[in-house]
């Protein structure tokens, strides 16, 4: 049902996109055809919410009061030129229009807080230093000409400068959705269209408006499109299947910056230079205080960043240390630790003048025990018998797996009777009804960690050829 929705939306959705291009231009039928989109598009966002019931239902209401209340300022200024010589600004009809951006912008911030369990610092960086960037502009060439025109009124001011607000709002909303991890389905991607057709919309008339220019009816027809193309993606989001799991909660964005990330955030960190620079060469630096405000953040959150990424260098620089020295099944040391702690264990014991011994253990029968019950059971023991060998050997010993079933013991401050006793704990404690053998060998004071571990290795082999399942001492 939901798919046969979808499908009839979407034609309903072309051909309200198409034939608004040949509706003639300032008709009432144009005016119908406005109107009628966005409230449809609010009307199916409601319909896809009683149906599909997603998580964080309250951003659909939101959505669908933000999309009814723009277009239908439309009407309200239609009305009000029918009824009035001249509606003046602002009116009734900007209140309609300006409706959006709160309205949208909460249900973007309550679904962007759903889908972010975990505070995600990198992307809202991010966000923040594109929003910088583009906000700069924003203040430049919208925000501060809209404070300073002297015929508008106080209210008018307040206006004026909330729809450029509004845009950056908005488009901080749509990088920090954007940046939220994985999870990007069919609704998320019609969302994210739809918030950018209205920023492109918006955008373009800001630059028509700094250009001075007067669009033609065509052109006038493809900008009022691209609104009507912000109100159906909406309404396509709301009604898709995936709308149900738009809201489910992502795992965090890796700390990296990929390549197109890092294209953006190096374009909106020059923005602010570039302003200076277009300004200066026309002898007509006006901005000096907002530019410079705009650049010091900038670098703070450009600073902010690198911070971030070094942080999670130096933690997977950690990481990859560990992994090299770590046994990935058992979790203890592996062999290149082991023939590093060795040496600085002899070496302990020759400054302490202290008895250390080694001990090299071996599972009895192993490949038997492999080839009957399969590997993953060998792995099971492997694991289980290194937990319960580490739960019967002292702190400070140092246990290590050596290869395959083979593993080595170092035991500081233990002579060789003590340390059999030890391992002979280890032995008993042996899981799934296993054993082992051992061969133990306390350092001479003069051999190297090779040599003692050639004679622990020695003393195994003792204790294999005398019927397993012991701990033996060198001859």
């Amino acid at each position: 049902m939901s798919s046969r929705l979808m499908r009839c939306y979407l034609v309903v959705a072309a051909v309200g996109l198409a034939g608004f291009l040949v509706v003639p231009d300032g008709s009432t039928l144009q005016l119908i055809w406005q109107v009628g989109c966005g409230w449809f598009a609010a009307a199916m966002i409601i319909v896809g919410v009683r149906r599909s019931r997603p998580a964080m239902a309250a951003s659909w209401w939101l959505f669908a009061l933000g999309l009814a209340g723009n277009s239908g300022g439309i009407l309200v200024e239609w009305v009000l030129t029918q009824t009035q010589i001249s509606p003046g600004f602002p009116s009734w009809a900007d209140a309609a229009y300006l409706s959006l951006y709160p309205a949208v912008a909460a249900g973007m911030f309550l679904l962007i807080r759903r889908r972010t369990a975990h505070r995600d610092w990198s992307s809202l960086v991010d966000a923040t230093t594109l929003t910088t960037g583009i906000g700069l502009l924003a203040w430049v060439f919208m925000v501060k000409p809209a404070a300073a025109d002297p015929t508008i009124g106080f209210l008018g001011h307040i206006v004026s400068v909330a729809y450029p607000l509004g845009d950056v709002v908005l488009l901080a909303m749509t990088v920090r959705l954007m940046l939220t991890g994985s999870g990007h389905n069919a609704s998320f991607r019609l969302v994210s269209a739809a918030l950018i057709c209205f920023l492109a919309g918006d955008g373009t008339w800001a630059v028509i408006n700094q250009m001075a220019w007067e669009p033609g009816p065509v052109a006038h027809r493809l900008l009022a499109d691209i609104f009507l193309a912000g109100y159906l993606l909406f309404g396509a989001a709301a009604v898709h299947p995936d709308a149900r799991s738009l809201a489910r909660t992502v795992a965090p964005r890796p700390a990296r910056i990929s390549r197109p990330l890092l294209f953006a955030l190096t374009f909106a960190s020059l923005i602010g230079p570039g302003l200076l620079i277009v300004q200066a060469t026309q002898h007509r630096v006006t901005d000096v205080l907002s530019i410079a405000v705009g650049c010091a953040a900038l670098f703070l959150l450009v600073v902010t960043r690198m911070s971030q990424l070094l942080t999670q260098l130096d933690l997977q620089t950690e990481k990859a240390r560990e992994l090299a020295v770590t046994d990935e099944l058992t979790g203890l040391p592996n062999r290149r630790a082991w023939n590093t702690e060795l040496p600085r264990g002899i070496e302990r014991a020759r400054r302490g003048g202290s008895p250390l011994t080694v001990a090299v253990i071996d599972i009895d029968h192993f490949k038997k025990f492999n080839d009957a019950y399969g590997h993953p059971a060998g792995d099971r023991l492997l694991k289980e018998a290194a937990a319960a060998w580490l739960a019967h050997s002292r702190e400070v010993d140092h246990l290590a797996r050596y290869g395959g079933e083979e593993f080595v013991l170092m035991l500081p401050d233990a002579t060789a009777e003590q340390a059999r006793e030890i391992v002979d704990r280890m032995r008993l404690a042996t899981p799934l009804g296993q054993s082992f053998s051992a061969g133990v060998a306390q350092w001479d004071g003069t051999e190297t960690s090779d040599e003692l571990t050639a004679r622990a290795d020695a003393a195994l082999y003792r204790a294999k050829a005398d019927g397993r399942n012991r701990v033996a001492l060198p001859v």
